[in-house]
């Protein structure tokens, strides 16, 4: 069992991740992994005993370093450099994970990011870029992994299901967010690409489920937590009184690619701290 701690700027403090080997042998394919949310989760996989491939679209360095860090649980890793919405760059990346590992068994469609704006004042561009990498990207790296686990079937051996695919999302796939109509419309859009994945694939043996997490300490929301009165306006929508850590989402991912959650399909984990209980109305709105 291996254990870390994450401690915030705030003194806030989050438990302490065990991650039992409950994943040894396995596959997996984190995008998105070479920081923040992707970073934790790709460290955590490789903790549980998978080897993992760290997809990123920029910056070698922080990548390998990822990589470096997974190596220290005595597991194969290594970076691929792909944007999760291309085609091609996609395939590639499949084509080369199973050449390399021999197949996959655990995909998490973690990359996105946030291109904000006004609706009115909003670009196409951005639209597209936002869409493109949020929802086709989860399509695009969905639809070969899901190739691979039809073409292998399940490997009792190795897990009782054919493959786990999870979905990162956010609490914004329940509640808007002016200034966010892209991404939000995105990560709404994940939700109902997860669930019909699962019904389609549930009879196959392949589990796909999602994770909405509501504020996380990463770099794409550094503004939101960064100060003290940036960080005691954002616990007015936290009811459970601290920020997220990326290890929070790390565990819960690590339970949804462990055959512990089998008889879980088609499920969003809600890892929020309470926000999407609409705290706003706590004394009556």
């Amino acid at each position: 069992m291996i254990t870390s701690t994450a401690i915030s700027s705030t003194g806030s403090t989050a438990p302490p991740v065990a991650v039992h080997r409950v994943l040894t042998g396995q596959k997996a394919l984190v995008t998105g992994a070479n920081s923040g949310i992707g970073k934790g989760v790709a460290i955590a996989l490789g903790q549980a005993g998978a080897d993992v491939v760290v997809n990123y679209v920029e910056d070698d360095d922080t990548a390998n370093a990822v990589v470096d860090e997974i190596r220290k649980s005595d597991v194969k890793a290594y970076a691929h450099k792909a944007d999760v919405s291309s085609e091609d760059q996609v395939a590639a990346m499949l084509a080369r994970m199973t050449q390399e590992f021999g197949t996959i068994d655990i995909l998490v469609n973690n990359a996105g990011l946030q291109r904000d704006s006004a609706f009115h004042e909003m670009t196409l561009d951005k639209w597209n870029k936002v869409l493109g990498v949020n929802l086709t990207g989860q399509f695009l790296c969905a639809r070969e992994a899901v190739r691979e686990f039809l073409r292998r079937g399940v490997v009792a051996s190795v897990s009782s299901a054919a493959g786990k695919i999870i979905c990162m999302s956010s609490v914004h796939q329940e509640i808007p967010w002016a200034g966010h109509a892209n991404y939000a419309a995105s990560k709404g859009g994940i939700k109902q690409l997860m669930e019909s994945m699962a019904q389609e694939l549930a009879p196959k043996r392949i589990r796909v489920n999602g994770i909405a997490p509501g504020a996380i300490r990463t770099p794409i929301n550094t503004v939101a937590w960064d100060t003290k009165e940036a960080y005691d306006r954002l616990m007015t929508l936290v009811p459970y009184g601290r920020i997220g850590e990326p290890a929070d989402i790390a565990r819960a991912v690590v339970w949804l690619a462990s055959d512990h959650s089998d008889y879980v399909v088609g499920t969003t984990l809600f890892v929020d701290g309470g926000m999407t209980l609409y705290p706003g109305f706590a004394t009556g709105g």
